[in-house]
């Protein structure tokens, strides 16, 4: 199998963080925290993978910057994320800057997240249960199609 890091960003509830949970324990994958982690060397990975809850639109910016000052050139990336409503501009600006650095887009992932962010607090949140088994093993069956285009 190609060498693999996903490098993520999971907050309030740990959405994120079950996606890339699952994979990892499925597949050999390097899973690096893009909120206690701010550089790694990844010019040894064939397949570079960036998770994100979503925060007004797009990836948290600490993946984001992550992204923008570890990226080697040319390297195959993913995108994989959580939401309360998906939406597939939540991954313009993070494609941007990736693109940038001559990558291969290799595809990417969305799902729904539990979320209790400002006024759905109030009612208990939105989204519970979110993301299912049956997103998680969407997302392993995504990760699988991956592996075997790169």
């Amino acid at each position: 199998m190609k060498k693999a890091a996903i490098i993520y960003a999971s907050r309030h509830h740990g959405n994120t963080k079950k996606l890339v949970e699952a994979i990892a324990e499925r597949y050999e994958v390097t899973l690096i925290d893009a909120e206690v982690e701010y550089r790694a060397d990844l010019t040894s990975f064939d397949l570079i993978g960036f998770a994100s809850g979503i925060d007004f639109g797009k990836f948290y910016d600490s993946v984001e910057n992550f992204l923008k000052g570890n990226l080697p050139e040319n390297k195959n990336v993913f995108f994989l994320y959580t939401c309360a409503r998906k939406n597939e501009k939540f991954t313009e600006s993070i494609r941007a800057e990736a693109s940038k650095k001559g990558t291969r887009l290799m595809g990417e992932y969305g799902c729904k997240g539990f979320n209790t962010y400002g006024p759905w607090k109030i009612i208990g949140g939105m989204n519970r249960n979110h993301p299912s088994e049956a997103e998680m093993q969407e997302a392993i069956l995504f990760f699988e199609t991956l592996i075997s285009k790169s």
